[in-house]
């Protein structure tokens, strides 16, 4: 017989066994990976929910839990995840860590967790991890969160404000001690209920110490961090500049700031929830702003 025949044909079988494993082996990842099945990054964890493909790069939120919550349950909120798919978002929903004595999870936001740095790496990594697997745009990945998620979501603009082409949070923001600069410009859509009473818009003592007392944990106030956004983009004026009180949302911007920034807040009538409308205001936000 012709060996060198049987060597080739040898050959290009054990070749297509491997590629058709790695093949395999990336589907059944990506497909494994969903918003039931959660993905893995070494000990952590996010879930994700895709819209319909396009054949282009998908633009996305990572949207941060509130306290208590988690990345499965922030993707069982329908209506906001439909409402972003319905738009052409993937929702990515990563899980924070687990609360000593149960009770769902939570984040290292406070400057004195002592895993605020640790938890803006993870969603960096989350970010990137997704795009990787799911086609997602680089240049279009905002992230935002609820309550204490949107604090995460406000320090890590702080901090890192290149990670992301934008900041979403709702119902929440600084704590005290506030911060009294932040790294760079930012595009900030912060939004928030008027009658919130569990992150109001002056904040509040949580804990049971005096609010006096220094190891007192205490949220902070609104206003203050709009004004250091405002400092941080370098706006000329304190007074917003533009104005909208059509429709769920009054809205109040400030224009002629730094150069690719952008600084709006959104109140609306109403508690501590997303409401129903903010998917909508934030995509049609997003698509005014130039690409990262």
């Amino acid at each position: 017989p012709n060996t060198d025949n049987i060597t080739g044909n040898f050959m290009k079988n054990v070749l297509g066994s491997v590629v058709f494993g790695l093949l395999c082996n990336v589907a059944t990842q990506s497909m494994a990976c969903s918003i039931d099945t959660p993905c893995e990054i070494d000990d952590r964890t996010y879930y994700i929910a895709t819209p319909e493909s396009t054949g282009t790069p998908t633009p996305a939120i990572v949207f941060v839990h509130g306290f208590g919550g988690s990345g499965k349950g922030s993707l069982n909120n329908t209506r906001m995840v439909d409402a972003y798919l319905e738009r052409g978002y993937a929702v990515i929903a990563p899980d924070g860590h687990l609360r000593q004595g149960g009770g769902g999870r939570s984040w290292g936001f406070h400057p004195q967790s002592g895993r605020q740095s640790d938890d803006i790496a993870f969603l960096q990594t989350v970010r990137d991890d997704a795009i990787e697997r799911f086609n997602l745009d680089p240049d279009r990945i905002i992230l935002g969160g609820f309550s204490i998620g949107g604090s995460m979501t406000a320090y890590a603009a702080c901090i890192a404000p290149d990670s992301f082409l934008a900041y979403v949070p709702v119902g929440g923001n600084f704590c005290r001690p506030h911060p009294t600069e932040c790294t760079g410009p930012v595009n900030m859509l912060h939004t928030h209920g008027w009658k919130d009473s569990t992150v109001p818009y002056e904040g509040r003592v949580v804990n049971r110490v005096g609010r006096d007392d220094p190891s007192a944990f205490a949220q902070g106030d609104i206003p203050y961090a709009i004004s250091l956004w405002r400092d941080t983009n370098n706006c000329p004026t304190y007074q917003a500049r533009r104005f909208d009180t059509s429709g769920e949302f009054w809205r109040r911007s400030w224009t002629d700031c730094a150069p690719n920034s952008a600084l709006t807040l959104a109140l609306f009538d109403g508690g501590h929830v997303i409401p129903q409308n903010w998917p909508s205001m934030v995509i049609n936000w997003i698509e005014t702003l130039p690409a990262h």
